[in-house]
């Protein structure tokens, strides 16, 4: 049995100020490519990892133009909604949203938490189950998002989770999961989104935990200029090992030649001039025992900074500290 999984799509109908071309044609072009690859390889099912929409209450002028892209799939079509499918981060609201209509109509099927979805094949029994956003994930048990209950008593167990899954630990105040901290997983296969770099794919003793990245690029940060869209083509062979591929998105043009570089000249200048301060606050001798997290709410206590504006410098300082140690090739 063959997939290929895709993840964070951000269908919408406006552009973003930093991209040079139309943000939704060119979306499209990368949509069609992945299906007509599907079609072609003959996968028996496309994945989604979540975000299929920017926003719940999409136009549905917009909607119905993705909605026919998605019916020229020859396959069925799962998903999990993202924090951006549903009203307030709520999945309980995705019956009154644009990725619940696609499921009512049944071009996409929308997977619920603890209700997985049985596929059999070649006499295979493949379990496909799903953890969308919400509030608390990254925050618990990771037990409880990323080790899947075997309903299906299946020879091999997919689950999709929006999460923060990620390679290393960001900073105090941000939701996350350590790849390292669930291998112990009841999954064969973890696949993953949310995370736009993405950290490819990971392989242990047959286990794999992927994210390819997203295939849209919204944002004009710096790092997004190598970033290549890309998706992933999983085969269970007839001993139920499985075997994961990245491909790129070849239609995906460069980076610099739809963003806006404008933008991203001043953005890179405001990382380099974050970059030294956070550096001058390491070394000073005053906040060797605190956290870079504790800094940050202490600066914004001081001046009445909005919480959204934390949240983004501790952000900014988690992809600076990755890529100036090297630690995104992207």
């Amino acid at each position: 049995m063959k997939f290929l999984y895709i993840t964070d799509t951000h269908i919408r109908g406006t552009t973003p100020k930093n991209r040079k071309d139309s943000f939704s044609e060119t979306l499209a072009e990368k949509i069609r490519e992945v299906i007509t690859i599907a079609n072609k390889e003959q996968v028996d099912l496309l994945l989604h990892g979540g975000d299929v929409f920017d926003r719940p209450d999409l136009s549905p002028n917009v909607v119905g133009q993705f909605a026919r892209l998605f019916k020229e799939a020859e396959m069925p079509i799962y998903a999990i909604s993202g924090n951006h499918d549903t009203f307030g981060h709520n999945p309980d609201t995705i019956s009154r949203t644009m990725l619940g209509l696609l499921d009512s109509f049944g071009l996409m099927t929308v997977i619920h938490p603890d209700q997985p979805v049985l596929i059999e094949k070649n006499g295979l029994r493949i379990q496909i189950s799903g953890q969308p956003y919400h509030y608390d994930l990254d925050q618990r048990d990771p037990k409880l998002d990323y080790y899947p209950n075997n309903d299906h008593n299946a020879d091999v167990l997919i689950h999709l989770a929006h999460s923060m899954l990620v390679e290393k630990a960001l900073p105090e105040g941000i939701p996350h999961t350590l790849i390292d901290h669930i291998w112990g997983t009841t999954a064969d296969v973890i696949l993953t989104g949310h995370f736009h770099g993405g950290f490819g794919l990971k392989e242990r003793d047959g286990k794999w935990i992927g994210n390819p990245g997203a295939i849209a690029r919204v944002n004009n940060h710096w790092s997004e200029i190598n970033r290549q869209p890309q998706y992933v083509i999983g085969t269970i062979h007839p001993d139920a090992s499985v075997e994961l591929t990245l491909h790129p998105i070849e239609v995906a043009q460069k980076g610099e030649e739809v963003l806006d570089r404008t933008y991203l000249e001043k953005a890179v200048h405001q990382e380099e001039k974050l970059h030294e301060f956070v550096q001058q606050v390491k070394e000073h001798s005053e906040f060797k025992s605190l956290k870079m997290g504790d800094i940050i709410a202490e600066i914004a206590a001081l001046s009445n900074v909005e919480e959204k504006v934390r949240q983004e410098a501790l952000r900014r300082i988690t992809v600076i500290e990755e890529t100036w140690k090297g630690g995104e090739d992207e």
